[in-house]
């Protein structure tokens, strides 16, 4: 007889022991173990979004029925930038989706124009020019003579020099 009450005072020690452990594995801090995906490795946002090799020429494009080559003024913020389109009118630039975080765009590059049908003071950024590209279209005729490429534009319109410093030695 005490026999079979040592066995089930032992049994029912397991079980109330199964059923803490049971608790304990129920924590939100396990809860969240369990659910949270594993790490596959191999970077992350960075990685995904590749790397900027442009080592191939591209091929050089030319403007067409409803577009202009312009050179930026200033940029303004939001996606937006002021350029001077060479048929001689200076329009407020929308960079579409496509170059924003991609292409950086700054004062004094070549770029072409989509112009707007309904607003002729408004154009959309097709394409960024580098300096190469620019100067081979200047070469062929596209661009006109007075265009100063690799040059920053100031803010009040003035071409900036490099400050050179003289050091003198001690």
């Amino acid at each position: 007889k005490s026999h079979r009450f040592y066995d089930e005072a032992r049994a029912s020690a397991r079980q109330s022991q199964q059923r803490s452990s049971s608790h304990r594995a129920g924590t939100a801090r396990d809860r969240s173990a369990r659910i949270m995906p594993k790490n596959k490795g191999k970077g992350g946002k960075n990685r995904r979004r590749g790397k900027n090799d442009n080592d191939s020429k591209r091929e050089l494009t030319y403007k067409e029925d409803g577009q202009e080559y312009a050179q930026v003024i200033k940029m303004l913020g939001n996606g937006r930038l002021e350029a001077f389109c060479f048929d001689g009118v200076s329009r407020l630039c929308h960079i579409r989706g496509k170059l924003r975080k991609r292409v950086w765009i700054q004062q004094g590059d070549i770029v072409l124009l989509g112009l707007r049908d309904f607003q002729d003071a408004k154009a959309d950024v097709i394409q960024k020019y580098d300096n190469e590209e620019a100067r081979s279209l200047k070469a062929y005729g596209e661009l006109p003579e007075n265009v100063q490429i690799n040059v920053d534009v100031g803010v009040d319109g003035d071409d900036v020099e490099d400050d050179a410093f003289d050091f003198e030695e001690i």
